[in-house]
């Protein structure tokens, strides 16, 4: 079977419809009107160790229950969990699809948002550590993708 370019920019131009990553996330967050739920999957033990500042703690379990009742249906949903080893914000993104949201999944999860080096709130305030060279530019704002 032979793959043409079209299929190819099919493909591509879908992923980008249900993916977005931690550096567009953090743009749209700090400019103050995101325009998006930002929805933290993870379990109560996670959210407690670090999440990102703004999300909303809503376990994937609990969505198909909650969802209707905590999320604004005007605005589209991104969800993360842990990180790409984790399917967790792709079950999550399928629960509030199925609740009838827009959805996308922050890829990379909180690690890379971590790696990154933005800032990550706890109950004792916000923890923020270097980039990590090998996942993030150190030198400059972004890395021009």
């Amino acid at each position: 079977m032979t793959i043409t370019s079209s299929d190819a920019v099919s493909y591509f131009a879908t992923q980008l419809r249900f993916r977005t990553d931690a550096a567009d996330v953090h743009a749209a967050l700090e400019s103050g009107t995101p325009g998006f739920t930002l929805l933290d999957s993870r379990g109560d033990v996670a959210w407690a160790q670090g999440r990102i500042p703004g999300a909303l703690h809503l376990p994937t379990a609990e969505i198909a229950r909650r969802g209707l009742d905590l999320l604004d249906p005007t605005l589209p949903v991104v969800t993360y969990c842990w990180g790409p080893g984790c399917d967790g914000a792709t079950k999550a993104a399928l629960a509030v699809a199925k609740l009838g949201f827009h959805v996308k999944e922050m890829i990379g999860g909180i690690e890379y948002w971590i790696r990154e080096g933005f800032g990550v709130e706890t109950d004792d305030g916000i923890v923020r550590r270097p980039a990590d060279p090998l996942t993030s530019p150190t030198a400059g704002v972004t890395c021009d993708c």
